[in-house]
């Protein structure tokens, strides 16, 4: 179990709200990657009907594992995560008032994800989990110029496994029928698509564009462990109107109301579909 962020006060950390207060995360003001927008949208892909074990994979300091469990009352969530900073932190901010209604329910694991007996030593077992998240590094070190701090560049830029090595350990870690969401930028849609297949099928792809007129900067994806079902494309999910940055309703909805995707856009409802295992 992780330790909390040692020292008195949280000097060099940020106390960050989520849906509407609902969730409280505590990440670094510097030096590693702090979640926002793309957590909260990966965890509203899954709805409040989920239950059983959930992994989020590379969680950083939960913002997502964090948003699910809030949401799904039926949700067991494990934080996976590398990073010791990170896991202290997620420690810390589970021990706030405002995450008293899920933090019984998360748990911290300390995880060379990509490492099969890395897993197996955090006690991560292979066919464990019904649903998986994960924000993994899309960055290949070769086109991108790393950022000085290690740990940064860590969270962003892609290992000698690459993306492959991501979706590998999910398919490793979910039961079969397991669920897993992931959220890339959109010119890594192809790159995505070829991780997933033979993996996961019954894919949902869902574009995410700043507004109606541009083009998307976020791909999210759905897929069930060894599913044949067909891709499905769904409309395109718009973060502003045509003036102004203002959120769209639907937006809005799932950043301050805690909605999930499929409240508020046309989306997949996986929970519904789903029960625990037995």
């Amino acid at each position: 179990m992780a330790s909390a962020i040692a020292g008195e006060g949280l000097e060099g950390w940020s106390v960050d709200a989520f849906l509407g207060g609902r969730v409280e995360a505590v990440q670094p003001r510097t030096g590693h990657h702090r979640s926002g927008l793309d957590a909260v949208l990966l965890a509203a892909a899954f709805d409040a009907d989920v239950r059983g074990r959930c992994i989020d994979l590379g969680a950083g300091a939960g913002v997502a594992g964090f948003c699910l469990a809030a949401r799904s009352v039926g949700a067991e969530v494990i934080l996976a995560e590398r990073e010791t900073e990170l896991l202290a932190a997620a420690h810390t901010a589970l021990s706030r008032p405002a995450n008293a209604a899920f933090a019984g329910r998360v748990s911290l694991a300390e995880a060379d994800l990509l490492n099969e007996a890395g897993r197996s030593r955090a006690g991560l077992l292979a066919g464990s989990f019904d649903f998986a998240l994960m924000n993994p590094p899309f960055h290949e070190r070769a086109s991108v110029r790393a950022s000085p701090d290690p740990q940064r560049a860590r969270a962003h830029v892609l290992g000698e496994e690459g993306l492959e090595g991501w979706f590998r350990a999910a398919a490793a870690l979910l039961a079969p029928g397991g669920q897993l969401a992931a959220i890339l930028p959109a010119v890594r849609l192809a790159d995505l698509t070829e991780a997933m297949a033979g993996r996961f099928g019954g894919l949902a792809l869902l574009p995410v564009h700043p507004r109606a007129d541009a083009p998307a900067l976020r791909i999210l994806a759905l897929g069930t462990k060894g599913s044949r079902a067909p891709m499905q494309l769904f409309p395109g999910l718009i973060l502003h109107g045509a003036g102004g940055n203002a959120f769209t309703p639907a937006l809005s909805a799932i950043l301050r109301e805690g909605a999930a995707l499929c409240d508020v856009h046309p989306w997949v409802a996986p929970g519904a579909a789903k029960t625990k295992r037995t």
